[in-house]
């Protein structure tokens, strides 16, 4: 008869077979965490691998992301479409089965994890989710939305700073579906982690204010069970399950060791761990009775159809909420959505207001969020500063599950990680605030968000030395070329609130990856556009200001340099000079052009281009040329008031003159 242990060790056998195979990869934590594995896969969790995409599924997320095979291994027992083959061709070129879990290759994977701590920021971001769609939208009888988050992760993840600013905020929130196990082997690449990692756990997580059950046998499938009960139980707070195991477990030679941490076991210490687990089957061969036992596809089956039947009844009861709610899942804004925002867009330039971008940004929320309930928006402690409230917002909070804005506090690597959990989750589209100097923080969670396409969308204030008398350490600089060097990310920068609300509308509309909204502290005048300048703002880069003729020479700027570009057009049209100026709000938007539309707004024929930002200058040269010039940041900047510090920097209309006179 069939054991637990004999399941568990399906998962041991195939993970070292993999790594072996690859000549790389980690054999430790799956064959570690397996008996754990097995109980919560074979017991608990309700998933259907018929259709990984069923909105009430349980979520699991591997954190220790570099345990990959173990996540392959049990999508590939439990009946995804993930064969023998796939786990065959671990960590090679174009699998399903990379290095470590990628969103979006291997059907059943959550989210991309490996750069540990974000795995479990991740599936924060899920419970929230699951709690908030769950507020607006279950009804007496239909709890249509009703599932847990498990999570998985190891010594790395608890060392990580994030791990501390979304737990501590999970256990505020009360989010009781939200089950994690800490995988306490007390063993890292390093070695033996007591040299550098004696924190107390148990007493760190209580004080966050979860629910933890310590010291749990990780190869004891009944004590597992037990843990899994009792965190199940309580509906008030997250529960930490924390899981003493031998990493390598069952490997003679190996387990316990950082040998088999991120290292193939070797085919001589293989052929032991199969003698010593009793594993009598060649590589990657697992007995049709194990595989039966294993298979989950039939139970899904099961449980999404009884689900459905539920639906089927809470939309005859509720349905405007059911059709809201498979819109919403759907991740389509409302039909009449685009044609709304754009009729705004044409009222904010008739009425030609002079007001900082964060200022309209906020007055974009306000005429945009009544629109979207899918939006769930927050700011990292800097609600006042970034203006991310608006008139419609509702705190979420343990007590009040149905809201639609999260209170981060000063958690900007958090609040963007758990922003990225809450988008793969489906059914919201999540927008959170901070400085632009403090993306730094969060730099990370934004890359993330990019790999894996994902619409979250980034919202940074106080975009540069306007910032003013907070000085360099708040005064960013290099931020801006490092989010447009990142691929799949949108950057905007508007010159006023006509393209602020553009920005909004662009960033809300593209479903293919996050975009970076980048506003002033200080008024931006608004700019006069016609119709079809006004339609060209999406392009991400259009002409603002043309002359007669072939332009001597061409200004290209964003932000609140536009006006500046402006101004500096004026004085050198004075002089005689044909000048065109090209604001570019969004250089990803504009590179995605076509080429004759790129080539009316940039001719190639005229070389004398100056570019003005008050960022870091480098990035410009891709559009001015060796033989260009740039007035931007080479250096960090100092504290004073603004207008002083503009001056001093060359961001100054005679400034400007002169580099185009000196080009001409």
């Amino acid at each position: 008869m069939l054991s637990r242990r004999d399941l568990a060790n399906a998962i041991r056998a195939l993970s070292m077979d993999a790594v072996q195979q690859a000549k790389s990869g980690h054999p430790g934590a799956p064959m570690g965490m397996a008996d754990i594995a097995e109980v919560l896969w074979n017991d608990y969790l309700q998933h259907n691998p018929a259709n990984p995409q069923w909105i009430n599924r349980d979520r699991f997320v591997l954190s220790n992301g570099h345990g990959s095979m173990l996540i392959y291994s049990l999508l590939h027992l439990s009946g995804y479409e993930l064969s023998i083959d796939d786990l065959k061709n671990f960590r090679q070129l174009h699998s399903k089965t990379a290095g470590h879990p990628e969103y979006g290759y291997a059907p059943g994977v959550e989210t991309t994890t490996g750069p540990l701590g974000q795995g479990i920021a991740n599936a924060v971001g899920m419970a929230i989710a699951e709690k908030t769609l769950a507020g607006q939208f279950n009804r007496d009888g239909y709890d249509i939305v009703d599932h847990y988050t498990y999570c998985f992760l190891g010594d790395g993840c608890m060392m990580e700073g994030i791990s501390h600013e979304v737990c501590s905020l999970a256990g505020t929130l009360g989010l009781g579906k939200l089950i994690a196990f800490y995988d306490d082997n007390g063993i890292s690449i390093d070695g033996e982690v007591e040299g550098w990692f004696t924190d107390d756990t148990v007493q760190r997580f209580e004080s966050y204010g979860w629910q933890v059950i310590p010291a749990v046998d990780g190869h004891d499938a009944d004590a597992i069970h037990a843990a899994i009960e009792a965190a199940r139980a309580n509906p008030d707070q997250p529960t930490l399950i924390c899981c003493k195991t031998v990493i390598g477990f069952g490997s003679p030679n190996k387990q316990g060791k950082e040998d088999c941490h991120g290292a193939p076991l070797g085919d001589d210490e293989i052929a032991l761990t199969r003698e010593a687990l009793g594993w009598k089957h060649g590589p990657f061969e697992v007995p049709e009775e194990i595989r039966n036992e294993w298979d989950a596809r039939e139970h899904g089956v099961v449980i999404e159809n009884n689900w459905n039947d539920m639906f089927a009844g809470y939309a005859e009861t509720h349905p405007e909420l059911a059709a809201e709610f498979l819109r919403r899942i759907s991740g389509d804004l409302p039909q009449d959505f685009s044609a709304q925002a754009q009729a705004y867009i044409e009222e904010l330039q008739a009425k030609g207001e002079t007001i900082a971008s964060r200022k309209a940004s906020q007055n974009a929320l306000n005429a945009f969020g009544p629109m979207l309930p899918e939006l769930l928006g927050g700011s990292a402690d800097l609600a006042g500063s970034n203006l991310t409230l608006w008139g419609g917002c509702e705190g979420v909070s343990k007590e009040n599950a149905g809201g639609n804005y999260v209170y981060y506090g000063v958690r900007e690597f958090g609040m963007s990680a758990i922003m990225n959990g809450v988008a793969l989750h489906g059914g919201f589209i999540p927008y959170g605030a901070t400085f632009l100097v403090f993306m730094e923080y969060a730099r990370n969670a934004v890359r993330m968000a990019a790999l894996m396409k994902q619409r979250s969308l980034f919202v940074y204030t106080h975009d540069s030395i306007g910032l003013g008398e907070d000085g360099p350490t708040h005064q960013p600089i290099e931020q801006i070329p490092n989010l447009r060097n990142t691929p799949n990310l949108d950057v905007w920068r508007p010159c006023d609130a006509v393209e602020s609300a553009v920005a909004w509308k662009n960033s809300l509309e593209k479903v293919d990856g996050p975009s970076a909204l980048i506003f002033s502290r200080q008024n931006l005048p608004h700019q006069e556009r016609c119709d079809e300048k006004l339609a060209n703002i999406k392009r991400g880069g259009y002409i603002l200001r043309d002359c007669q003729g072939q332009p001597d020479a061409i200004l290209i700027a964003t932000g609140s340099e536009v006006a500046l570009a402006m101004d500096a057009a004026d004085a050198l049209s004075s002089q005689g000079r044909n000048i065109r100026v090209v604001s570019m709000p969004c250089v990803e938007a504009f590179e995605v052009q076509s080429n004759d539309y790129r080539e009316s707004v940039l001719p190639s024929s005229v070389t004398a281009r100056v570019a003005i930002e008050a960022a870091h200058s480098d990035f410009w040269y891709k559009y001015v040329g060796l033989n260009g010039r740039i007035v931007g940041m080479t250096s960090f900047g100092e504290s004073a008031p603004a207008g002083e510090l503009f001056k001093l920097f060359g961001f100054t209309v005679d400034n400007v003159v002169a580099q185009v006179n000196e080009l001409l």
